[in-house]
Order: structure tokens, then sequence, then C-alpha cells
């Protein structure tokens, strides 16, 4: 059984960089700080047709990400580019309401586990 999951939670490094593609999809790229071994790091994600209430986020606004690590291909000019970033499948702001769905997501998806 293979399992890709991925849990973040912090706050904002920068407000949301929203855009709409060519295609009409919508996208949300947000950075979230977390803490690893005493030190901050800045995790990449994508969310894409991001809820309304995305827009209103800034800096330091603390949220829940639960998603799969995902690797891009891109080309820039003559070279192909990589980036590593998680692919948001539910994205809520910490309150006990949003705690408790977003709990139940991940015992799902590690339910999927136990076949």
């Amino acid at each position: 059984m293979e399992l890709n999951l991925a849990v973040v939670r912090g706050p904002l490094s920068s407000a949301p960089d929203l855009r709409t593609l060519p295609s009409g999809t919508e996208v949300a790229n947000l950075a979230i700080r977390t803490p690893v071994e005493g030190t901050a790091t800045s995790v990449p994600v994508t969310l894409w047709d991001p809820p309304a209430w995305i827009a209103d986020l800034a800096a330091g606004d603390e949220l829940l990400v639960l998603g799969a690590v995902r690797r891009r291909f891109y080309r820039a000019g003559a070279a192909t580019g990589s980036r590593v970033d998680v692919e948001a499948s539910f994205v809520a702001r910490p309150g006990k309401r949003q705690l408790g769905a977003f709990t139940r997501r991940i015992q799902a998806s590690l339910g999927e586990l136990a076949g």
C-alpha cells in the first residue's frame, strides 16, 4: 500500500498569490512556515479552485492544510526545472469546528491503509 499524505499547520509567510489561468481555472499559491528541528521552513502549497475566503488571508494568518506532496516540472527557456509542493485537498483556519472536519479527513485518508 502506498500513501502520500501531507499535513501542515502554521502561519502564512506572505499573502496568497492568486491567479486565474488561461483555461479559467483559479489557483492559489501559499507559503506556510513550519518548525523543523528548531528552525522555520517555508512549505509551498498549491490550492486549485480556492474558496473565496482565501483572498482575505494575510501574512501571519494560521492555516491547516491536508494534501499530497507533488513534484511539478516546467520549462524555463531552454532548461527544464522542477518544484516540490503540497497540493492541498483541504484547507481550513484553526478552530474547534474546522479541526473536527480536518481530523475526520485525516482519519479517512489513513483508513484507506487498513483496506
